[in-house]
């Protein structure tokens, strides 16, 4: 019998690909559909975002940071101020810090209702993408109340925040915390439990937990590989510590084990902003800072629990009324490192599944 004559090829899969999640690049070294090697091209999207911020004020920066990630923009907001914060050696009100942590949460839980879209479309489960966009809309709703935008919301301040909450915040917050939890169940029983889904990400893109420590992994991409490693417990940060809430872990380190992660870090959430509405204090949102701001000349490097991992800030002032520095410690560009070692060895289709678990922002890789 005559052998069949096969040869490698090469792909490229993106920048413009719907399944790389933004403008990313994978070139792709295939034996027929086995992947034998992944190269990922990044800073397609690259803005000069830090460089931009040591032409600003330190205030005229804050709607910038919201860029990073622009699904976590509030996040990014919370990591500058309280860096900034620290350089000028000033403490905010306990009812700001509430409103900073509510705000935190439910970009948490937007930013993983956004996951839930994706992993589903990429695995062709189109229902849940649909719920989970009605129920995001929810949300959006809820934000755009208190902050008068949908997605770059500017809203956070050094020493403070722009407003208080509106009056009827807690009923509308309180009624979606009513309404949310059968909507997990509901997307649960639609995806998770779903046999096809299962099929398409259980044992796929695997990472033992040595290998997730040396690439710098963190987050949910952290704690699928049974390491039990969040910021907002250890060493705990804001008013976080007076809440009573869990850590969700897995031990499979597989694409599975990420999706669960997020899944139970929703639950954990809605417990955070259930506390937070009961212990909401009462008292001012802002504390006078001084006019024009210039710190002391010093170092900062700041750090906070985001939906995709410890998102940190380190900024050097001179004494001026601009950083000296500014550099962005991004979760994302962490979590892409390891990709190649994800990819190899599995099937092209795999490849869209260990994209997908890694919950990558590509404004959040190129900066």
């Amino acid at each position: 019998m005559q052998d069949l004559h096969t040869e490698e090829i090469l792909l490229n899969m993106g920048p413009q690909h719907p399944s790389t999640h933004g403008v990313l690049r994978v070139v792709l070294r295939l034996d027929g559909e086995r992947v034998i090697d992944a190269k990922p091209d990044i800073g397609y999207l690259h803005s000069s975002l830090e460089k931009i911020g040591e032409q600003l004020t330190w205030a005229q920066y804050i709607p910038y940071t919201d860029r990073y990630d622009y699904l976590s923009p509030l996040t990014n907001e919370f990591v500058y101020v309280r860096a900034v914060e620290r350089l000028l050696g000033i403490e905010v009100t306990e009812r700001c810090e509430y409103i900073r942590v509510m705000m935190a949460e439910l970009q948490r839980l937007i930013s993983h209702l956004m996951y839930f879209t994706a992993m589903g479309l990429d695995t062709g489960a189109t229902t849940v993408y649909l719920h989970c966009f009605r129920d995001r809309e929810r949300l959006s709703d809820l934000l755009e109340h208190v902050t008068g935008q949908r997605m770059l919301y500017n809203y956070l301040r050094i020493g403070g925040v722009r407003d208080d909450l509106p009056y009827d915040f807690a009923e509308e917050l309180r009624s979606f915390l009513a309404y949310f939890p059968a909507k997990l169940r509901e997307y649960n029983n639609l995806l998770t439990k779903n046999r096809i889904f299962r099929g398409r990400v259980e044992n796929v893109a695997v990472l033992e937990p040595e290998q997730a420590i040396r690439y710098g992994q963190c987050g949910p991409c952290l704690r699928a590989c049974g390491l039990a490693q969040d910021l907002r417990k250890t060493p705990g940060y804001s008013v976080y510590p007076e809440f009573d809430f869990d850590i969700p872990v897995f031990d499979t380190c597989d694409a599975m084990a990420r999706h669960l992660v997020r899944c139970e870090e929703m639950v954990q959430s809605l417990r955070i902003l259930e506390q937070a509405l009961d212990k909401l204090p009462g008292g001012g949102v802002s504390v006078k800072v001084p006019r024009p701001i210039k710190p002391d000349p010093g170092v900062v490097y700041e750090r906070v629990e985001g939906p995709r991992g410890e998102v940190a800030c380190y900024l050097v002032s001179d004494g001026g009324e601009k950083p000296l520095r500014v550099h962005w410690r991004p979760p994302s560009y962490y979590n892409l490192q390891p990709l190649p070692e994800l990819m190899r060895g599995g099937y092209v289709a795999d490849t869209v599944i260990a994209i997908a678990a890694l919950d990558i922002m590509l404004g959040d890789v190129d900066k």
